[in-house]
């Protein structure tokens, strides 16, 4: 449990420090904090994503963090896990 938990700390950190710089990558400082916030939640929510399976693998908890990846994006995209887990049915 604990490594699991240190898991989500790096991550949370090496977010809140890459930040800023991915985002002012495509914006300047001047421009408005709207697109300042919609970038950031476009371009840093994959990021983080990926960023916790690469923790999860340096921890030796990459199946535990490949499982909640699977499970949270079943549940972001509104599919049941029976849905996720049927097979496909083909009709001519």
């Amino acid at each position: 449990m604990a490594l699991i938990l240190v898991v989500f700390a790096c991550t949370g950190t090496t977010v809140l420090l890459i930040k800023k710089p991915i985002t002012l990558l495509i914006t300047s400082e001047d421009e408005s904090k709207t697109l300042f916030n919609i970038l950031y939640w476009i371009l840093v929510f994959p990021v983080y994503n990926l960023l916790l399976l690469i923790y999860g693998f340096i921890f030796g908890q990459f199946k535990f963090f490949w499982e909640y990846e699977k499970k949270f994006f079943r549940r972001f995209l509104g599919k049941t896990q029976k849905e996720a887990k049927a097979p496909i049915d083909i009709k001519s």
